[in-house]
C-alpha cells in the first residue's frame, strides 16, 4: 500500500518528478505516481485523491507549472500534507509556479519547495513519516550523516589540491 501519491498535471513534468520517486524508493517508502490535471480532469482527480485516502496515502507530493493550481486543489479535497513542487516553465522561469503554490488562502495550507525542487518534497514527506517510524527516522538521520560526510571529503580535497586542480576533470 503506497504512503506517499505523487501527482502531477502533465506527463512533461515527469522528468522532473520522477526524482521525487527515485529518493522515496531509495528509503523504501512505497509510492504510486500518476497524472492528473486540475483544470483538465478535475472529477477525475478528487476522485483519486479520496480513494487514495482510504488506501492509505499519508502525504502528497504534487508538481505543476504554470498556474500550479494542482497542489492547492488536492489541499482543498484532503486534510492530509500536501507538498507543492513548482515546475519550471519556459515562460517564467517557474516563478509563476512558485507563486501560485505559497499564495494559498488561510486555512489551506501547502507546503513549498524550490522550484524543480521534487528531491527535497520527498525528503520532506519522509521527515513527515518519520514523526512516527523510529527505522525511518534512524534512516534519514543516516541519509544526513552521509551528505555532511561527502561535503567534508569534499571540503579536504579542496583544501588539498587547491581549486584550480579540483576543478579539472
Amino acid at each position: 500500500m503506497p504512503e506517499i501519491a505523487i501527482i502531477m498535471g502533465s506527463d512533461s513534468d515527469l522528468g522532473v518528478m520522477r526524482e521525487a520517486a527515485l529518493t522515496l524508493e531509495s528509503f523504501e517508502i512505497k509510492c504510486e505516481v500518476s497524472v492528473l490535471s486540475a483544470h483538465r480532469a478535475h472529477a477525475a482527480l478528487q476522485k483519486y485523491v479520496k480513494a487514495a485516502v482510504k488506501r492509505g496515502v499519508k502525504v502528497f507530493i504534487a508538481g505543476a507549472g504554470g498556474a500550479a493550481h494542482l497542489p492547492g486543489v488536492i489541499a482543498a479535497i484532503t486534510e492530509l500534507p500536501v507538498i507543492g513542487v513548482p515546475i519550471k516553465s519556459a515562460a517564467l522561469d517557474g516563478l509563476d509556479a512558485i507563486l501560485s503554490i505559497v499564495q494559498m488562502p488561510s486555512g489551506i495550507p501547502v507546503a513549498a519547495v524550490g522550484v524543480n525542487g521534487a528531491k527535497n518534497a520527498a525528503l520532506l514527506a519522509v521527515s513527515m513519516l518519520a514523526l512516527r517510524n523510529r527505522k525511518l527516522a534512524l534512516k534519514l538521520s543516516n541519509y544526513r550523516k552521509r551528505m555532511r560526510v561527502e561535503v567534508l571529503k569534499k571540503n579536504d580535497r579542496l583544501h588539498k589540491v587547491g581549486y584550480k586542480k579540483y576543478l579539472k576533470p
